[in-house]
């Protein structure tokens, strides 16, 4: 029997909504599979294959579906040199709109050069945990410019990003501990409450009233408190309340994090950030996070905070304790870039002004950008899986590389394509861009 296209649809979705069963807290198997075992007196083959394996298994379904619908695979594109506000992509050169090289940093020949010296001086790997014998005075002086540019007292960096959540979540918080984040929370975050141990409850997107009335309820039945937010969502490019959040964090007696992966190099007049935009001191955030893979052209992730904070993960955070320190070649990019956005506040500038424009236009066109504000990244909303899909496709075709976001990562009547806007995008490269994309969404209607 041949499917029609939204039969066929309808069926990918109520595969993807389907995942794996949870697995029992405990080092034997679930109740059920236990006594089915000991009945058989073996292992069914399904147990001991990867590719029965509940994940690959969706893959698989999801790949015949997508192939039924004519639709191409838009992930893992392979780029061919430096990505910015262009890049090669199997040959080609195209727009690209898939980069959070948002200052234009990586690629800049100034931090080429910072990165090789350094590489040239320490080698390419540290070659130890920092603790041991991995240290290196790139290290305390990435710190330290980062301590300087919150204006707190110390900061400490991570070599993953990702790592740099989990680990100080799980390791700051435990079971007596409640920890509130906003629903779109990045999946670093939501890891390291897991590891944790503590009780995590979410709260509407942006939506202060139910954080309040959570820690009304609840705050009194935990320990230590923790409110995780992030500086600018890169889903749908808004940002939190953060004066309104510092006053709740006071009222209930609680800590607040700002995940600023997305936001430092962004926000402010200066790119310094969520508390530049709001113009409030930095010591009214308790945690303070970010990534060094955007902006800052490196790879990793910070903390900066108060002294005991930071000497309390260096020593313990077992992200850090017990991995490698970062390459020199990594440090050195992302400390030559905090010493260079001193010097060049245009960029910030230009990013501000093209993005902005991006929103505009993309409104003016009738496209629906969501919450975005117009700050690096805006998405286009357009109400289904395939749709996205295709048209990411049909912009490639024509020398336009940006991603669609699916469901089950958005809900799939927010399905969207999203545009990460940098400061070396031009109006001519928007107004391209925008009037393709609006002719071929008139063309699908």
């Amino acid at each position: 029997m041949t499917l029609t296209r939204s039969e066929l649809k309808r069926q990918l979705l109520e595969q993807a909504r389907k995942r794996p069963a949870t697995r029992a807290p405990s080092n034997s198997p679930a109740p059920d599979t236990s006594a089915a075992l000991a009945h058989a007196g073996s292992v069914p083959e399904r147990f001991t294959r990867f590719d029965a394996h509940p994940g690959y298994q969706q893959l698989i379904m999801l790949r015949q579906g997508a192939e039924q619908l004519g639709l191409k695979d838009p992930f893992f594109k392979v780029h061919d040199g430096m990505a910015g506000a262009t890049s090669v992509i199997e040959g080609r050169e195209c727009l690209n709109f898939a980069s959070y090289n948002y200052l234009g940093y990586s690629g800049d020949p100034r931090v080429i050069e910072a990165a090789c010296t350094a590489a040239a001086h320490y080698g390419t790997s540290v070659s130890a945990s920092r603790v041991v014998s991995g240290e290196r005075a790139l290290h305390r002086e990435l710190e330290g410019a980062l301590a300087c540019t919150y204006g707190v007292e110390d900061a400490v960096v991570f070599v993953s990003g990702h790592a740099t959540n989990v680990s100080t979540l799980g390791y700051l918080l435990g079971p007596k501990d409640l920890i509130l984040h906003d629903e779109y929370i990045h999946n670093s975050a939501m890891v390291g409450a897991q590891l944790s141990g503590a009780k995590r409850m979410s709260f509407a997107h942006n939506d202060l009233a139910s954080l309040d009335d959570l820690l009304t309820r609840h705050r009194l039945q935990f320990e230590r408190v923790l409110i995780v937010v992030e500086g600018l969502y890169s889903m749908d490019g808004d940002i939190p309340d953060l004066p309104a959040l510092i006053a709740l964090k006071k009222r209930h007696q609680t800590w607040l994090m700002v995940d600023e992966a997305h936001s430092f190099g962004v926000m402010g007049q200066r790119g310094l950030g969520l508390r530049e935009h709001f113009d409030i001191a930095a010591s009214d955030v308790d945690i303070w996070m970010g990534t060094m893979s955007k902006t800052l052209s490196g790879c990793g992730g910070y903390i900066a905070g108060c002294t005991p904070l930071v000497e309390t993960l260096r020593y313990f955070a077992p992200g850090f304790l017990y991995s490698v320190g970062m390459p020199a070649q990594v440090a050195a990019p992302s400390l030559k870039v905090l010493e260079l956005m001193g010097q060049e506040p245009q960029r910030v500038e230009h990013l501000h002004a093209i993005s902005r424009y991006f929103l505009e236009r993309a409104q003016a066109l009738g496209m629906d950008t969501g919450h975005s504000i117009g700050a690096a990244v805006v998405p286009v909303i357009v109400g289904s899986s395939p749709r996205a899909a295709h048209l990411s496709h049909a912009l490639y075709e024509q020398g336009i590389n940006v991603q669609p976001i699916l469901y089950p990562a958005v809900p799939e009547k927010s399905a969207r394509l999203r545009f990460f806007l940098s400061c070396e995008h031009t109006q001519a490269q928007i107004d391209q861009t925008l009037d393709t994309l609006a002719a071929l969404m008139a063309e699908a209607s």
